[in-house]
């Protein structure tokens, strides 16, 4: 079977800054924090803690009052990004003399509709409700933002959710550029979407002690991989898509290419739930390089895991100097979770957009925050200041998961 190029031609998020990728990505080279504070009403123990929200966010100006009743937050989110993505690659919402049956939507999200059923239970047990919603189903479904965005568009081809934690949208955009470049499919949207902040879920992150400390005046600046001073991650909500379509298919209706996707590679680390391993994030890198038929010197940027966490950047530094070995030490990487924070399983697709936009501007966003490096993360070219008008030819995006999933996408600048 002759395999396919695959063609990025659009990109379409949900931005914590409010504005569009453009916007997104300026932010990022400048080092800006969407980092805010979140504290919530409940009692008697309210949480208090950073989170990178959405605070300019409004599906009223996206959806009408019917959809919005029968979508939850998360899928609100991913619609408003997949939509976004359609519209850049110069599609329209209303149906086209192509048809659209064999293309297919592929998404990411660790918690679904989360935030439904956290109402659910406050309806049951603390407002005294008998009965819940009859939509309380379809909200609270995992598949419920690809299902919305395949029949907004009309999407006849596979509708399938990923839910790998921190993995699922890099692994969804990796499964849809497989089924475009084998010919399967002409055109997937792929990407992901979250929105956390279930009273629930924070409780369980804090229990893990993982999360960053922070109170309103330092939240800006509480997520810092890499970083010697580092002390946990922080969440985050917003979603990010992708249009992949055949190189020439893209090519012949005259689409603005962003970028071509080339290779993915994905592994287990079949050893700990929680504790990330060297050797399988290896083999996830060197299954990416394989696939996009690359050697470790064609590599000039990697948008790294880097969620500012005790034990995971560390091993994710190891990983890359495995691989890169004497290159790793030139090798520009940079961690933008400081910046957005992290997104579970939208990270990945939020991460992708931002390596394809660094390809297209020839431009790397910093490590917002890196004031002084943990020797146990030395050996990579940490970047703590945005660098332009760099030779870029092809980049990584890694996502490293709960459960020792791993997932790498391999970008390149694109050619004609």
């Amino acid at each position: 079977m002759n395999a396919h190029r695959v063609a990025v031609t659009g990109m379409g998020l949900v931005s914590p800054f409010g504005g569009d990728a453009d916007d997104f990505f300026h932010h990022l080279l400048a080092g800006d924090s969407a980092i805010g504070f979140l504290r919530t009403d409940d009692v008697p123990r309210p949480m208090a803690i950073p989170f990178a929200g959405l605070p300019t966010f409004d599906p009223q100006t996206h959806f009408d009052k019917m959809l919005l009743s029968t979508v939850d937050r998360f899928a609100q989110i991913g619609l408003a990004a997949a939509l976004a993505a359609w519209r850049d690659a110069g599609w329209s919402i209303a149906a086209s003399d192509e048809s659209r049956e064999h293309w297919g939507v592929i998404w990411g999200t660790a918690l679904g509709g989360v935030l439904t059923l956290d109402k659910s239970y406050r309806d049951l047990w603390q407002n005294g409700r008998q009965r819940l919603s009859p939509l309380s189903v379809v909200l609270g479904m995992n598949n419920a933002a690809n299902a919305h965005i395949s029949i907004q568009l009309g999407l006849g081809g596979p509708s399938i959710c990923h839910s790998v934690a921190c993995a699922s949208s890099a692994l969804a955009i990796g499964e849809a550029f497989r089924r475009v470049r084998s010919g399967e499919s002409t055109l997937m949207i792929a990407g992901g979407s979250e929105a956390p902040q279930a009273y629930s879920v924070l409780r369980a992150w804090e229990a893990l002690r993982v999360l960053a400390h922070a109170d309103e005046e330092t939240a800006a600046g509480a997520c810092r991989p890499f970083g010697a001073d580092r002390d946990g991650l922080v969440l985050g909500e917003g979603g990010a898509a992708l249009v992949l379509e055949n190189w020439q298919h893209a090519r012949s209706r005259g689409a603005r290419i962003h970028a071509e996707m080339i290779g993915y590679g994905s592994s287990c680390d079949h050893d700990h739930l929680v504790r990330p391993n060297r050797d399988g994030q290896v083999r996830a890198l060197r299954l990416a390089l394989a696939d996009a038929g690359l050697s470790p010197d064609e590599v000039d940027y990697v948008n790294a895991h880097g969620t500012a966490t005790a034990e995971g950047d560390p091993i994710e530094c190891q990983a890359l100097q495995a691989v890169f070995g004497e290159r790793a030490a030139r090798l520009p990487v940079s961690a933008t979770k400081a910046a957005h924070g992290h997104l579970l399983g939208a990270a990945g697709a939020l991460e992708a957009l931002i390596t394809v936009l660094a390809l297209r501007e020839r431009a790397i966003p910093p490590t917002a925050h890196l004031r002084s490096i943990d020797p146990e993360c030395a050996g990579v070219d940490h970047v703590t200041r945005a660098r332009s008008g760099q030779r870029l030819r092809a980049a990584l995006s890694n996502s490293f998961a709960f459960g020792g999933s791993n997932a790498v996408l391999v970008f390149h600048a694109g050619g004609q």
